[in-house]
């Protein structure tokens, strides 16, 4: 299988983004917000099929102390090919001299990411928009 890799954002059609984030599945992601986060993050990778989007993420850098990692999906036709590991370690290896690397990983995928270097932070703090939606998917707890 032949996968092109970009990293940048020229030409991103941010409506099929959208769409891979819902089947991934990974939530509502409005187009015009990913164009805007997209752009605002040092990092971005995507993995092209037949010039369709398979696989992405970005990370947020400071360039010395930290790159939060964040928004990586791989779409479900392509999942298990070890694409989302591609996109995390490139992400990595662009990070490389930042302080310290982070993401929070959907519970569950904790393993995936251990393989990857990962180690779990004891001290993460979060507010989020939809505490809700946060506490009911286990990213954070309602203590």
């Amino acid at each position: 299988m032949k996968i092109k890799w970009q990293y940048d954002q020229e030409n991103i059609d941010w409506n099929e983004l959208s769409e891979l984030y819902k089947i991934a599945p990974l939530g509502e992601k409005d187009a015009k917000d990913l164009e805007m986060v997209f752009g605002n993050s040092k990092f971005k990778c995507f993995a092209f099929h037949e010039n369709k989007i398979v696989a992405v993420g970005r990370a947020l850098a400071d360039g010395a102390d930290c790159s939060y990692l964040c928004d990586v999906a791989v779409h479900p036709g392509f999942q298990g090919l070890g694409l989302g590991k591609a996109v995390i370690q490139k992400l990595v290896d662009f990070s490389e001299g930042h302080k310290k690397i982070l993401l929070y990983a959907n519970p569950g995928k904790e393993p995936f990411y251990k393989k990857l270097g990962f180690s779990q932070m004891n001290t993460a703090m979060a507010i989020f928009k939809n505490h809700d939606f946060a506490v009911k998917k286990g990213l954070i707890s309602n203590s």
